[in-house]
């Protein structure tokens, strides 16, 4: 269970007690959580039993950036995206912190949202998925806030960098080649012209809550930032219309999801004629961060790196001119 920070019974009431959502009853661990520690909390107010998600940010989350982070929320849900509130303490402030000096840690509590994560998606449900992500784009238009993408171009380059070639075909013997080939042709030809705005960067499988084919909930917005739309969109294509190894592409998945977004919002000219390259951004991002967590975390570590070979071959998918028709209208 990725649960890092510990927290007695009569902290946490003490802590739920702060927000005035009732008295807490229930505080689970919650064991997906990778970065951050989580729990399930369940309280009663009168009558009315209710849940949210407490987290505390662990060290991979800076602080700096939970203004953002969680004011973001608060603006889409305000605009009626299916994202969840943050509950506000009776100060009005959106975290809190605990603990003292090299311990001090901030916490939020989020509103729960029902449904569940899907592994295998249907179209319908990639449509839905593909419409709520346009939907938050547009919505997000007027939030007003900007935050830089940390893991940007130069982000990648650094990481695989510090790989090294060794490094990365001591995972694959071609792993070296591809990264080589790939970062120069991104770093020649990566856009700096398309609409841009807030974007999720995230939006796999698991940071999505589904009951049928309705979205019942964006969340994990972590990775939020302010980057090229259409990157969010070859993002989360990259995430949803693949089988987890990357072996397998859906073109059914694909087009469900690209009718889904303009249904919303239609892309442009520019943008469409871009997102081969894009997509080509986007799995070389998350090769990037699983390449570098598959050499540098200990044996002994809470959680398990990721296969970056997954990546790399939706890389070489995207890569290929045979592919480049998949976007098309």
């Amino acid at each position: 269970m990725a649960v890092y920070t510990r927290l007695g019974a009569e902290e946490m009431s003490a802590i739920i007690e702060t927000f005035g959502v009732g008295t807490l009853i229930s505080a689970k661990g919650i064991a997906e959580g990778v970065s951050n520690s989580n729990w399930l909390i369940e309280t009663r107010q009168g009558e009315d039993a209710r849940r949210f998600i407490l987290t505390v940010y662990e060290s991979r989350t800076d602080v700096a950036d939970l203004p953002f982070f969680l004011d973001l929320l608060d603006h889409l849900a305000a605009r009626d995206c299916p994202v969840p509130r943050t509950m506000h303490d009776r100060d009005g402030a959106s975290h809190r912190f605990i603990g003292e000096g090299e311990n001090r840690k901030a916490l939020a509590l989020i509103e729960f949202l029902p449904g569940v994560s899907v592994s295998e998606p249907t179209a319908a449900q990639v449509r839905a998925v593909g419409s709520a992500l346009a939907q938050i784009h547009l919505a997000a238009a007027d939030f007003g806030h900007d935050r830089v993408n940390a893991l940007d171009l130069p982000a990648w380059q650094q990481l695989l960098g510090d790989c090294g070639r060794e490094g990365l075909e001591s995972i694959d013997p071609a792993l070296g080649a591809l990264v080589e080939r790939e970062l120069a042709e991104l770093a020649g030809k990566w856009p700096s012209d398309l609409p841009s705005g807030v974007i999720h960067a995230d939006l796999f499988t698991d940071n999505v809550l589904m009951l049928g084919s309705q979205v019942t909930g964006l969340i994990d917005f972590y990775f939020a930032c302010t980057d090229i739309l259409a990157y969010d969109v070859a993002v989360t294509h990259s995430a949803w219309c693949f089988s987890n190894d990357g072996t397998q592409f859906d073109a059914e998945l694909s087009r469900a999801l690209i009718e889904g977004y303009e249904a919303v919002r239609p892309l442009s000219e520019a943008e469409r004629t871009a997102l081969p390259l894009l997509a080509r951004g986007a799995a070389i991002r998350f090769l990037a961060t699983r390449a570098y967590d598959w050499l540098n975390t200990p044996e002994d570590a809470l959680v398990t790196p990721k296969d970056p070979m997954a990546f790399a071959r939706r890389l070489e998918f995207y890569a290929d001119p045979a592919n480049s028709g998949i976007f098309g209208a």
